[in-house]
């Protein structure tokens, strides 16, 4: 569910933002991990959510300017000119104004932490810090990039499988709310002497004709009850849980958590965050489960262990990790070794789901395929029997 808060931030300036969380008291706890002070907390409905701002989108478009040879104010006010959207150009112009009055472009943007996460303030504060704005954006974006890549990966190998789920599931209904009570119809005089599973199907096509409207209500009330579930962050953490049980399954989604959480732990700790601190800002990241091991990892490294130990012993590194972790606190690049660490996971999840979609479709095709040939072959039977009879 999504919460509307109104919040101080560590300026001491009351801002509005909004968070997805479970209940009222998960959402004050993720504002409260993020560095606010909470003034009011209310449900915010789904058709009152603004357009998103296009984060990566600007990033790309305000690096291309400032290469072309613009400054951050000329950049920024072309943007707001040629946005259409009345939420975006709000932000954009909110951020020049700051601009304007003597503001750093970080803290300009702080204050609207509906478009600018903490992530990609800290990126500008240490652009800030070096002078070189263009290679904090050129990191950002692509970090988006390698962020979404595995993403998106694995939501199109599902595309397919969902497609095809969501066809047969109409072919089926179409059967059984229609074709099979019109079988129904043809068989009553035929009382006795049907095959048992052929019976069956045409009762329950008599019964469907005879309740198709307490039939299409179920339905629907199983769809719209599907839905809501589906909408509640605690029901698919439940989910998950129950699927993180499954080994084969439960340890690519281990795996794929982990690179989300080193590849944002990389940018974090490129911008000068530490890692404490940026601990405490990637913990939306992960399941509900995963997220206590990463409070007794920061709390390890707040009493002075290495963050390669802290990891290992809280469960977040596999053995691979904890070698390369080990070299990063050596060499001193720690950045640049959790994001090799995070490239290592999401090329072992891309494998794994080239794999698993390889051998899925077809078996899924092949299950389908078999249930519908099952109904027809079923309505069918009783007219083979009778052409056998008549001979």
């Amino acid at each position: 569910m999504r919460f509307a808060l109104k919040a101080v931030d560590a300026a001491n300036r009351v801002i509005a933002l909004e968070v997805d969380a479970a209940d009222e008291a998960g959402a004050r706890d993720i504002a409260r991990g993020r560095g606010y002070t909470i003034l009011s907390a209310r449900g915010a409905f789904a058709w009152r959510r603004k357009r998103a701002f296009p984060t990566t989108v600007f990033s790309i478009q305000l690096l291309s300017l400032l290469d072309a040879g613009l400054n951050v104010v000329e950049a920024l006010q072309a943007l707001a000119e040629k946005e259409p959207h009345g939420e975006s150009r709000r932000i954009l112009a909110g951020v020049l104004e700051g601009l304007r009055h003597g503001e750093a472009l970080s803290q300009a943007a702080s204050r609207y932490p509906e478009a600018f996460d903490p992530l990609y303030v800290a990126t500008l504060r240490s652009a800030e810090r070096t002078g070189s704005i263009q290679d904090a954006l050129s990191r950002y974006v692509a970090y988006r990039e390698e962020f979404d890549r595995v993403r998106k990966k694995v939501v199109s190998a599902l595309l397919y499988p969902a497609i095809l789920v969501a066809v047969s599931t109409l072919v089926l209904a179409f059967l059984m709310l229609y074709v099979v009570p019109r079988f129904a119809r043809v068989y009553e005089d035929v009382s006795t002497g049907l095959p048992f599973f052929s019976a069956a199907l045409l009762f329950v096509g008599r019964f469907v004709e005879q309740h198709y409207l307490a039939v299409l209500a179920l339905l629907i009330a199983g769809i719209a009850a599907t839905g809501y579930f589906l909408s509640k962050e605690h029901f698919r953490a439940a989910i998950l849980a129950r699927l993180t049980r499954i080994p084969s399954i439960g340890e690519r989604m281990y795996v794929f958590q982990l690179a989300r959480f080193y590849r944002t732990t990389s940018m974090l700790l490129r911008a000068g965050i530490p890692a404490a601190r940026a601990f405490e800002m990637v913990g939306d990241l992960l399941a509900a489960d995963l997220r206590k091991n990463l409070a007794r990892a920061k709390a390890l490294i707040e009493q002075g262990q290495p963050m390669s130990a802290a990891l290992v012993a809280a469960g977040l590194a596999t053995p691979i990790a904890a070698r390369m972790l080990a070299v990063g606190e050596k060499s001193g690049q720690m950045g640049e070794l959790t994001d090799r660490i995070a490239g290592f996971y999401d090329e072992e999840t891309a494998r794994f789901v080239d794999a698993f979609t390889r051998v899925f479709e077809p078996l899924l095709m092949a299950v389908l395929g078999g249930a519908v040939g099952l109904v027809v072959v079923l309505m069918y039977m009783p007219v083979f029997e009778l052409a056998g009879a008549i001979r």
